[in-house]
């Protein structure tokens, strides 16, 4: 099932951002390193080369994510004009010092002391905003949540130095183009638990480690073998394993998702990464081709009533 979700405040707060965008620098998105492109708002791309911003895309949780495809990103993301790209954890003490600086290299002409750098922070619920926002800040500013959209309104901090940064709610956008999209960005807690089938999201998990990660997921859960096993089976014997069990014996499997979901959000099963540059590409490859397939497969029967009704 096709996974969307987009809460009405996320409409307003994406017009205040588009408002405020006018008298900043530098944007700073967050994302999340384990999923970096299918966790960056395309709304807030929009948003930046509309008013020609560069863009300090920071790839939080970097503890989390393989570092061989994070290592992967930056390269990519730094290839892009007026990007830069780091990779980091807020939670580090320490680590998102390094971002005020990297700003600054991006908006040059703030750098002589006589006018304030002005920041922006964004990106989708959930990827660590308001912990960069405090980190910098050396204090709590901003609410903090193990959950999507805590953070519902604006606000603007004065970090010293002639330095501001503004703080923005998470922006999801209004559709999401590919269905994987979704999925990734449930498993990693980014979209609501009112949108999904928590153990649909699990089920897609687990073949993705299945296919990706498969010594770390057999080693999280004692698994001798992965052979045989698809996504729903794999989230079954995790289940198994864990004791998650209804009365009478039965398996409880929404507690068998949770589980698995949640190990991989704490990095219990090991560093992972959902997707890479080369399997975004050959995703969205894929998913070109199935289009182009459906739209021959129109243009076909739309020819053949034709031919029949003449």
């Amino acid at each position: 099932m096709p996974i969307q979700w987009f809460p009405g405040h996320m409409n307003s707060a994406r017009r205040k951002a588009a408002d405020t965008l006018a008298n900043i620098d530098v944007v700073i998105e967050v994302l999340d390193a384990r999923l970096p492109e299918a966790s960056s708002n395309p709304m807030i791309r929009d948003l930046r080369e509309f008013r020609q911003r560069p863009c300090l895309r920071v790839l939080n949780k970097a503890d989390l994510a393989d570092p061989e495809a994070t290592a992967q990103w930056l390269a990519y993301y730094d290839a892009q004009p007026g990007v830069k790209a780091v990779a980091l954890s807020c939670k580090v003490p320490g680590e998102a010092n390094k971002v005020p600086g990297l700003c600054q290299n991006l908006a040059p002409h703030r750098n002589d002391g006589t006018k304030p750098l002005r920041m922006m922070v964004m990106g989708i619920p959930n990827v660590g905003k308001s912990t960069l926002v405090n980190a910098l800040m050396n204090r709590r500013v901003a609410k903090v949540g193990d959950e999507p959209a805590v953070t519902k309104s604006q606000q603007t901090l004065e970090l010293g130095n002639g330095r501001t940064l503004v703080d923005t709610p998470g922006m999801m956008w209004p559709r999401i183009d590919y269905d994987s999209d979704g999925y990734m960005l449930a498993a990693s807690h980014a979209i609501g638990t009112n949108a999904v089938i928590e153990s649909e999201v699990a089920a897609f998990l687990a073949e993705l480690l299945r296919q990706r990660y498969p010594a770390e997921l057999a080693a999280r859960y004692k698994f001798a073998s992965l052979d045989g096993m698809d996504g729903p089976a794999i989230v079954e014997a995790v289940g198994r394993k864990r004791g998650c069990l209804v009365k009478g014996g039965g398996l409880d499997l929404d507690k068998a998702a949770l589980v698995l979901l949640t190990d991989y959000r704490s990095g219990a099963i090991g560093r992972i990464s959902l997707e890479t540059p080369e399997t975004r590409a050959a995703m969205r490859a894929a998913h070109a081709e199935a289009a182009a397939a459906r739209a021959a497969a129109a243009a076909a029967a739309a020819e053949e009533r034709g031919d029949a009704a003449s």
